[in-house]
């Protein structure tokens, strides 16, 4: 199967038979398990005991040979196999008198390199995007954009060219065409690195969600660790979520709405999208008809929307005029856009020290104070069902088992058998802190309006410190430190560690699209701009053609891969048609 590789293990002692185990390289102070009894060899006729297994490809595996008599380990060794490939473990007795055993690992077919689809499609999206590319360029070239104009459109050409107007240049096509958007008639103009922070974000977000090609780095980590291609794309999405709450409420109440009326719309959309998330885009729905008793309560929609609920809030009830304009005074200038707000700070920081309180001191039973670990065979075993800690224990005593998410990630790898939930009740708290750090950003852009230097050394300040705060918490470790970086658990470290790259990204789309203007963000800022239908409609019509087909091969990552490339660049697609016709679905 895929991500599997064949084993032909040979037992060549005449004497004992061989317990077989494994354990592999991304579970952390695991267990071996037991995979498969080697017979012992048949001596009169000389065939070895022969056993034929599995084995994962995903990571490194080691494997133990014990023999049956006393249960002695004779052998150890740690290999990464190859998906497909076909290898035979050799198992004898080198020396009779010292009764030393020696394991070879021979490989009889070779594997495959699975990953040639994913080089072979980034040259295709590449050779595609060097096309637009050329095309762009060679429109600003006068002989050729009049050629093209005339050929699409041959009277509105002749008559912009016969009039005194001259040939038309990129303002004039644009304002005699009402369906092309008019971006420099503006005053101000629409700052598109958010949405197209956004719609890479939700791009990425789209082609995982389909499967990412079934490859184990498209996925999310087991439990602790490195952040994966998947990890950190709903940190993201948070985070510019955040950017979005500073600008949207200080251009609202700058055209003069009431604090109610913006409050009203602030609970409302906070509603419909906790609406949304429980009712369209719940995965339980796989487990037959919707019904309460296994209606799944947190989600990513609920997540978004009550994080946004508290964090907009928070900034409506906080908020004083005058404070974006420069017209308040601070005791420090270089801290303008932060002192302000230090009422918001107060409350955001009294939630991270509620998250802090709750995660290391609330008594969980059955489970030490204070763990943070996956359960199942994670710590030895130790504590099989205390998956996630309090974390996971509050989702459970609140919400009941049957109303979380049944499958978390860990229960591959760790085999825990425990439901936990990634968008539970305690990493809301983070999600929170996440959205602030955004709404940061959204403050350095209204207080710093058009300082390009400015916004970016800023941007650039506060990625510095998230980062600083993370190695503190991490000690520069996967499992050792203080607050291991989990997604799962949306630990502190986690969105220190990502709201620093956060800020890298925004700056980076900040100078290429806005201030350079050497990308106009296509094609994730169409998808930016309609990232609630584009995520509810890829949820909805996940199992429908076009967005999937009958496989010919469902064991082939180039299949997969293809499949799932093909539905994300459709919903890019949608998103554009949208975008033209002006069609932008907002809550």
């Amino acid at each position: 199967r895929m991500d599997q590789a064949l084993l032909l293990v040979l037992n060549e002692l005449p004497e004992q038979g061989l317990r077989l185990a494994t354990l592999s390289g991304s579970c952390h102070q695991c267990l071996y398990q037991f995979l498969a009894f080697v017979p012992p060899s048949n001596g009169s006729l000389r065939a070895p005991g022969t056993v034929l297994v599995a084995v994962d490809t995903q990571h490194p595996l080691t494997l133990q040979l014990n023999g049956s008599v006393g249960d002695r380990e004779l052998c150890k060794l740690q290999y990464h196999f190859g998906e497909f490939g076909n290898y035979s473990l050799v198992v004898k007795t080198l020396s009779t008198s010292t009764k030393t055993v020696s394991c070879d690992l021979v490989i009889n077919e070779r594997p495959i390199n699975s990953y040639l689809p994913i080089l072979f499609a980034f040259l295709v999206y590449m050779g595609l995007f060097a096309v637009l590319i050329a095309s762009h360029l060679s429109m600003k070239i006068n002989p050729v954009r009049n050629w093209v104009y005339k050929t699409l459109n041959p009277r509105e050409t002749d008559r912009l060219i016969n009039s005194e107007l001259g040939s038309p240049n990129a303002a004039d096509s644009a304002s005699s065409d009402p369906s092309r958007p008019v971006w420099s008639a503006a005053p101000r103009q629409r700052l598109r690195s958010l949405d197209t922070f956004r719609g890479l974000s939700l791009v990425i977000m789209v082609f995982v969600n389909y499967g990412g090609g079934k490859y184990w780095f498209f996925k999310h980590e087991s439990w602790n660790g490195k952040l994966h291609f998947a990890s950190s794309l709903l940190s993201r999405f948070v985070f510019i979520m955040g950017t979005s709450i500073s600008l949207s409420l200080s251009s609202m109440l700058r055209w003069g709405s009431s604090k109610q009326k913006v409050l009203g719309k602030i609970v409302w959309r906070s509603f419909l999208l906790i609406l949304l998330g429980i009712i369209v885009v719940n995965p339980n729905y796989c487990l037959g008809p919707l019904s309460w008793d296994n209606l799944r309560i947190p989600g990513v929609l609920q997540r978004l929307g009550f994080t946004y609920l508290v964090v907009a809030a928070l900034e409506l009830l906080f908020t004083k005029p005058g404070a974006e304009s420069g017209t308040l005074e601070t005791p420090c200038p270089a801290l303008q856009d932060i002192l302000p707000y230090w009422p918001q700070w107060i409350c955001i920081l009294t939630l991270e020290v509620i998250w802090l309180c709750l995660t290391f001191l609330l008594p969980v039973p059955g489970c030490p104070r204070g763990y943070l670990g996956p359960g199942g065979i994670g710590d030895f075993g130790n504590y099989p069902n205390c998956t996630g800690g309090a974390a996971g224990y509050i989702d459970r005593l609140l919400l009941g088992e049957k109303h979380i998410y049944q499958h978390p990630s860990a229960s591959v790898i760790y085999q825990t058998t425990m439901p936990y939930d990634p968008e539970g009740i305690l990493g809301t708290i983070n999600s929170i802190f996440m959205a602030f750090l955004g709404l940061q950003a959204g403050k350095i852009l209204l207080f710093y309006r058009d300082q390009h230097k400015q916004i970016l050394c800023r941007f650039i300040i506060w990625s510095i410190v998230m980062g600083m705060i993370s190695a503190i918490l991490t000690k520069c470790s996967k499992e050792e430190g203080f607050v291991p970086i989990n997604k799962n658990l949306w630990s502190i470290s986690y969105v220190t560690t990502t709201s620093c790259f956060a800020f890298i990204l925004l700056s980076l789309m900040y100078y290429l699209v806005d201030v350079k203007r050497l990308w106009s963000g296509a094609p994730f800022f169409y998808p930016g701009m309609n990232s609630i239908l584009v995520y509810i409609g890829h949820e909805v019509f996940e199992n429908y053609f076009p967005f999937k087909w009958k496989m010919q091969d469902t064991q082939s990552h180039a299949q997969h891969l293809t499949q799932n490339l093909t539905a994300t660049t459709l919903w890019v697609i949608i998103s554009y048609l949208l975008y033209r016709r002006r069609i932008f679905w907002k809550i």
